[in-house]
């Protein structure tokens, strides 16, 4: 029996750390890259690449064309010999024809828009990954702010239980005639203050909760703990951003749509062969219905075309240019705006250590202010007032901090290294 508990308790331990409410920052950007609804686009797609292809593929099969006609004609060619009978042909005339058209050669032209059409829906992947990525800052903004007012609830906490204790030794003052009869009213007023300041916390959080559920697509409830990212950067490395390779394959379709067009002035070749029904057939003299077929190769060159093809591919060229422009403008904005946030996490790594001293120096006041309220030197305001800039002081440590892991990811993602 013993055996079976344990075994129920470790089961149930089990799946509880299985399904632990937490969840980090990686997850969340994973979360963006499965689940926003933008990448169902990806499935799409390749859904449209195959019917493409497939239609491209078809120009290789041969080409079934069905013909009917019936005509009145008012003369028609006669004979103009006696006694040779002939019969001259009917003014009604009739005929049907199914024609089989075979490429035989085009000069890889098929081959090339096949090759097209992928480039086509790699782009249009790599557009969908690009707009997706974008999304990573707003994720960094949202995570963090909610990791910030988790530490000043933290903050808020300790300090509650501070005044708490406080308190108790203020009414005992107040009974042994030490302290004014009103010195616990002042620490009741702030404990208020730290109860309204919470629950303003507390509704922020979820309302950020619920934007990066939403965002990237995961259900978290508000119990769920955020674990602090440990964050570092690698400021000698190459950019990594998508929007690089989406450049690279805008330019890949336009060379690909520039080696088409060199195709399309070599000659193209096709087989054919038309099978017939009417009156009259091929022999004109013969005034009745027959059948008939001719086969044959046809051959089509656009031998000169007034340089057209020559110009379009020019054009293809300045295409490719103005891409190159905006890549290199792309590059020069994301070099600035590293630099920029190079500067902010040097700035803030600075404030830090100086956040530390300022932390340390109030807590000696804060002691001292301690020790003259316990001898009713001090007024109880006094001491809050000291306890107060503690707080902010250590508030303001705990943002700046924040603030610099969100300037981190913030450099990661500006720079591709965000996973």
């Amino acid at each position: 029996m013993k055996a079976i508990y344990l075994f129920g308790l470790f089961f149930l331990t089990t799946i509880f750390g299985y399904t632990q409410n937490t969840i980090s920052l990686n997850e969340c950007y994973e979360g963006l890259k499965t689940n926003y609804p933008l990448v169902k686009q990806r499935a799409i797609l390749e859904q449209q690449k195959e019917v493409e292809l497939s239609a491209i593929r078809a120009k290789t099969l041969p080409q079934l064309n069905l013909n009917a006609q019936a005509t009145y004609q008012s003369d028609v060619t006669e004979v103009p010999l006696p006694n040779t009978g002939i019969e001259p042909l009917n003014n009604d005339q009739y005929r049907a024809t199914l024609t089989a058209n075979q490429l035989i050669f085009n000069g890889g032209k098929i081959k090339a828009s096949q090759g097209l059409q992928n480039i086509i829906t790699d782009r249009k992947q790599q557009e969908v990954e690009v707009n997706v990525y974008q999304l990573k800052q707003r994720v960094n903004q949202l995570y963090f702010s909610i990791l910030l007012i988790d530490e000043q609830r933290a903050l808020l906490n300790i300090r509650e239980q501070q005044l708490n204790s406080k308190l108790n030794e203020v009414k005992s003052g107040i009974k042994n005639g030490v302290l004014l009869p009103t010195s616990d009213k002042v620490i009741e007023a702030e404990l208020l203050k730290i109860f309204q300041q919470n629950q303003e916390a507390t509704n922020n959080r979820s309302k950020l909760i619920a934007s990066i559920s939403s965002l990237i697509g995961l259900p978290i409830s508000v119990e769920t703990v955020f674990q602090k990212p440990l964050i570092s950067i690698n400021a000698s490395s190459e950019l990594n951003r998508p929007e690089l390779g989406l450049y690279g394959l805008q330019k890949q379709e336009i060379q690909q749509q520039q080696n088409i067009l060199s195709k399309s002035l070599v000659p193209e070749l096709n087989g054919f062969a038309t099978g017939g029904y009417g009156n009259p057939g091929l022999n004109m003299l013969e005034n009745d219905f027959t059948s008939y077929y001719i086969v044959g190769l046809k051959l089509n060159w656009n031998v000169f075309d007034w340089n057209g093809n020559k110009k379009q591919r020019q054009a293809l060229d300045y295409s490719k240019e103005l891409i190159n422009n905006q890549e290199e403008v792309f590059k020069l904005n994301t070099n600035t705006a590293l630099n920029e946030q190079l500067k902010e996490i040097e700035t803030l790594e600075s404030s830090i250590e100086i956040d530390e001293q300022l932390i340390d120096l109030q807590q000696e006041v804060v002691n001292t202010s301690e020790s003259q309220l316990k001898n009713g030197i001090i007024t109880t305001s006094e001491y809050i007032t000291e306890l107060t800039k503690l707080y902010e002081a250590e508030n303001l440590f705990n943002q700046h901090k924040t603030q610099l892991e969100l300037a981190k990811a913030n450099y990661n993602t500006l720079k591709g290294d965000s996973k």
